[in-house]
């Protein structure tokens, strides 16, 4: 059962490590993959962390819009914690899809 709990992080690291080994759609489809599963599981920093990946991705492809309506709304339910380090990288891609 604990097991479960990361399946979401372990779809991430799975669709950052595909990216490293530029297989694009492989590792868009875990990190969508690791999306879906936090959200199920309503795990939003896991959902943030998969977010992030996903957007920091859609950006360098030149999917600027759609990286920041992915994003956007998944940093904006957290209401505290904005000194943790992901909300801090979710901010800073956040502010670089707005230039």
């Amino acid at each position: 059962m604990g097991q479960r709990w990361w399946d979401a992080e372990l779809h991430r690291l799975e669709g950052v490590a595909l990216l490293g080994l530029n297989r694009l759609e492989e590792a868009q489809s875990a990190l969508e993959e690791a999306i879906r599963i936090a959200q199920r599981q309503q795990a939003k920093s896991y959902e943030l962390r998969a977010a992030t990946s996903l957007a920091r991705f859609w950006g360098e492809e030149g999917r600027r819009v759609e990286a920041r309506e992915l994003l956007a709304p998944v940093y904006g339910w957290f209401t505290e914690g904005f000194g943790t380090a992901d909300l801090k990288d979710a901010k800073a891609l956040l502010d670089q899809l707005n230039c």
